[in-house]
């Protein structure tokens, strides 16, 4: 097989760039209408048939011969029994990477939190874990054992009481990567379902699958689609698009390192998107000639020539300044700043869902072991986006406990708003309240 790019050229400096540039970054994650309504179907199905649909989905799509729900459950057993047949290489690359996953997101968790006023009154915060999280996991050779420590881990910190993993096993293929990782990221219960009867089983709950709070993990369209008609229903992580990479480098890194970090996203699928920003010209044409070096060595090859000559680019700028400035314009996933001092620039750093710093880190050390979390916003949705955490899986109530002085005082300021809008029974819940004197406050106060 021939395998070369065509890895499209920007210049910032052309009148066009800023159209050229958002015809690269535009991706629409829209279903298609017979999608749509084959999500809906199927989410009508399991919440009016429950383990039957789900077991009726699983034999038609998974090809999976199940005669009930319990050909379909993983018990802690068998989990454990998963840790038993992966090699001692990759046991230990697991609890090393979940070690690291959980010692970062230890440093998320937020405590609850009040202060008394001086009349008595306290205010605060209450925060508390969800009581059930639903993972979704894709199964077969899509399957992603680090987006299990990525998911549960952080879950689990928050104090989650029980996380249930959904995993499709298409055929009856199981990784017993992906169950080493639900066992050792402590993951409860199992169900090998996939698809959007999944996503619906865990957002209503059927028989034996409980109804979860929140649903998180990467799937297809059909998942995607299903997770976003059960949102309001259940909460959800994100609705997340191709990975996608930017590097920015001064044109100092090895052209061959960078074009390995473009294909370490590339390889993802076709959709992926893979940019490198410099203000070196020659050093992109360096890095060209690398991607054409090193691409015919690449097992997924086809896969990364696809992605780099469809929505790759390599974008040629002013400056470092105008570098960072492009980097904030898309607002990528995955930022490599690939600079003598990365430290001087990440103030400026407004838009990005992880940044990785400096020549040696790779983004492919993010998505493994490094401990941040590696799922992330996509599609420039880290304008207002964070990575998943701790905070995902805890929820905050506000605490309010007004003394007898506080309550009166209060009770004053509360008066004249409410009548202000014109909503009396507010207004005198409040005055109720005011010390020593029940006559209604008008709306200017008196």
């Amino acid at each position: 097989m021939t395998t070369s790019t065509a890895i499209r050229r920007l210049n910032a400096a052309d009148p066009d760039f800023a159209r050229h540039l958002d015809h690269l970054l535009s991706w629409e994650s829209v279903s298609d209408d017979a999608v749509n309504q084959r999500v809906l179907d199927i989410i009508k199905a399991v919440r009016e048939r429950g383990d039957a649909a789900l077991v009726e989905f699983t034999q038609r799509f998974d090809g999976v011969q199940a005669t009930s729900i319990n050909d379909l459950i993983l018990d802690r057993e068998r989990l454990e029994l998963a840790l038993t047949r992966i090699t001692t290489a990759q046991r230990e690359a697991l609890e090393t990477a979940a070690r690291r996953v959980r010692s970062y997101h230890e440093k998320q968790k937020q405590d609850s939190w009040t202060y008394t006023e001086a009349d008595g009154t306290v205010l605060g915060q209450k925060v508390t874990p969800l009581d059930r999280a639903g993972l979704y996991v894709p199964g077969g050779k899509a399957s992603y054992p680090s987006s299990v420590l990525m998911n549960a881990i952080p879950a689990k910190v928050a104090g989650v009481t029980e996380v249930v993993m959904v995993v499709p096993t298409p055929r009856g293929e199981i990784n017993e990567l992906v169950l080493a990782a639900a066992c050792i990221a402590g993951v409860d219960r199992v169900f090998t379902i996939g698809g959007a009867q999944a996503v619906a089983a865990l957002a209503y709950g059927t028989e034996s699958v409980p109804q979860v709070d929140k649903v998180v993990g990467p799937g297809n369209i059909y998942v995607a689609t299903a997770k976003r008609h059960v949102f309001g229903q259940v909460g959800i992580d994100m609705i997340a698009g191709p990975s996608e990479i930017l590097v920015v480098c001064d044109g100092q890194t090895d052209p061959d390192w960078i074009a390995m970090d473009l294909f370490s996203q590339a390889e993802h699928d076709e959709d992926a998107q893979a940019i490198l920003v410099s203000p070196d010209a020659e050093f992109l044409d360096r890095v060209a000639a690398s991607i054409d070096k090193l691409l015919p060595t690449m097992d997924r090859a086809e896969i990364i020539q696809t992605s780099i000559n469809g929505r790759g680019a390599l974008i040629h700028v002013r400056d470092m300044q105008q570098a960072i400035d492009v980097a904030n314009r898309i607002a990528p996933e995955h930022l490599e700043l690939s600079v003598a001092d990365p430290q001087a620039w990440l103030p400026q750093i407004r838009h990005a869902g992880a940044i990785f710093m400096g020549r040696h880190t790779s983004e492919a050390l993010g998505d493994y072991c490094a401990g941040p979390n590696h799922v992330l916003p996509t599609s420039g949705t880290a304008r207002f986006s964070s990575p998943l955490g701790v905070y995902d899986f805890q929820k905050r109530s506000s605490i309010i406990f007004c003394s007898e002085q506080g309550a009166s005082e209060l009770g004053r300021t509360a008066s004249v708003l409410a009548r202000g809008e014109s909503l009396s029974a507010h207004a005198r819940s409040a005055e109720y309240r005011i010390l020593g004197d029940h006559t209604p406050v008008d709306k200017e106060g008196n």
